[in-house]
């Protein structure tokens, strides 16, 4: 079996018949040719190639352009390029113009065969570390992400598609679903990954703040205004801007983002100047905006303006498949945060994680093994480890309850997710609104909504 295949190209017969046979004896395949022009024209019509070795010094096409167009047609093979002895300028030449190695000639074979041995080696690591990211990417999509049911394979590959481009994207779904971890995602694999991914959660600051946090503000803009600051809008220039729960935007910073999407400048509160600014916009809510629209309380226009690119995540109770796979990425997470060395995880406890419907989806997931691995007493999680709450008799009552999680309206789920969520938390909505995602703000209206909290009520600190 051939170690590998290599094209040699060089005008002087001898040289070339030295290197041919040096090189067949200890068992590659080797395709001679005496010009760069046959060539090259061998490599366009499909000649297999994993080593291209050409002298620099050819009548016609010579080394150079050889390499350039070997760079370009077939930019996995290894090059390398014959000098005249001495030549450092020339071998400087070849490695700027693509080159991955050099030789000075007269060549001596023990040195060519050990070089292009050494090409060979790296190049199968370069294809074996390629195929390993490819295959984890796979698995766990994009950094933290992990999910290999259909559902996130659909994910990721929009992610990958839209990530390049400069596309507005609008990411959907439940909260405690990981919008903001594609978000991320989405700018790590952008043209603006050397930016910053600067991130504001509308839903977690109260609105007199909001619109300072967004733009910033002068020197004496307000009370307390006791210098200039960089709102979250300018520091995000170059980069990424991530704006989460944009439905709990107010009508007149609604008109405000509109109006910076259409312009690209800002003002700051208290200022008159306008600053351009240069940023992608990923925003995400879990809430139907269509709704919101059509009810009067979000822009059209707006609403436009962010749905250029949809991407919508599937909440935790749609791809249980990926529960032992996330359990076992927050497991060893927590076995280093925590000090501990959990190393199994028994198949019934993997069973009722699967069995859960995960209301607060995978935040919820997360919280739940981050309390097993620091309560548990030895190196396997069990049932026994497992919050009470989420034991097999709660599940069958949830599984049984009326209308389960088939398809409904986001409204509807998003109410029952609340609610079940305080009660898992006896009534504390601090706790309840970490468990979901959402500012405590957010949840005290939402409760005054369903006429769950009195119209008043303090929140709870």
């Amino acid at each position: 079996m051939s170690l590998a295949r290599v094209v040699l190209v060089d005008d002087d017969d001898g040289s070339r018949a030295a290197m041919a046979t040096g090189l067949r004896r200890v068992g590659y395949e080797v395709a001679e040719f005496d010009a760069g022009e046959p060539a090259m024209a061998a490599l366009e019509a499909g000649e297999q190639a994993d080593v291209v070795i050409t002298d620099v010094r050819m009548p016609g096409m010579d080394g150079y352009e050889v390499v350039r167009r070997t760079r370009i047609l077939r930019p996995e093979i290894a090059i390398l390029m014959v000098t005249a002895f001495g030549d450092v300028d020339g071998a400087v030449q070849a490695l700027q113009g693509g080159a991955d190695d050099f030789l000075t000639k007269p060549v001596e074979l023990p040195v060519l065969r050990k070089r292009v041995e050494q090409q060979l080696e790296r190049r199968s690591l370069t294809r074996d570390k390629r195929e390993l990211k490819e295959r984890l990417e796979n698995l766990v999509g994009f950094e933290n992400i992990i999910g290999r049911s259909q559902a996130m394979q659909q994910v990721f590959e929009r992610v990958r598609v839209v990530a390049p481009a400069p596309s507005t994207v609008l990411i959907v779904g439940e909260s405690g679903s990981g919008k903001e971890l594609i978000a991320n995602a989405i700018h790590e694999h952008s043209t603006r990954a050397a930016g910053r991914f600067v991130a504001l959660n509308c839903g977690a600051i109260p609105g007199e703040i909001l619109e300072a946090e967004l733009f910033g503000h002068e020197k004496g803009a307000f009370t307390g205004a006791h210098q200039r600051r960089i709102g979250k809008l300018e520091a995000a220039s170059g980069g990424t801007f991530f704006l989460d729960e944009i439905s709990e935007l107010s009508a007149d910073l609604q008109v405000k983002l509109l109006r910076v999407l259409e312009e690209r400048r800002i003002v700051r509160v208290g200022g008159n100047d306008e600053i351009p600014v240069d940023f992608r916009l990923v925003a995400a809510t879990n809430r139907d905006l269509e709704g919101e629209v059509a009810n009067g309380r979000f822009r059209k226009d707006l609403y436009y303006r962010l749905k250029v690119v949809t991407i919508s995540l599937p909440p935790l109770r749609q791809r249980a498949e990926d529960i032992p796979l996330l359990v076992a990425h927050f497991v060893a997470r927590f076995n280093a945060e925590l000090g501990r060395t959990v190393v199994r995880v028994a198949p019934q406890l993997l069973d009722s994680l699967r069995a859960n419907p995960w209301p607060g989806n995978v935040r919820e997931l997360r919280n739940v093994v981050e309390n097993m691995v620091l309560f548990c007493r030895g190196d396997e999680l069990t049932l026994a480890d497992l919050p009470p709450e989420y034991r097999e008799g709660r599940q069958a009552e949830v599984r049984e309850a009326p209308g389960d999680w088939g398809p409904r309206p986001m409204a509807e789920i998003e109410k029952e997710a609340i609610l079940r969520t305080l009660e898992l938390t006896n009534g504390h909505r601090a706790r309840a609104a970490e468990l979901l995602g959402i500012g405590l703000r957010t949840l005290q209206r939402k409760l005054k909504e369903y006429g769950a909290a009195p119209v008043g009520e303090e929140i709870e600190e």
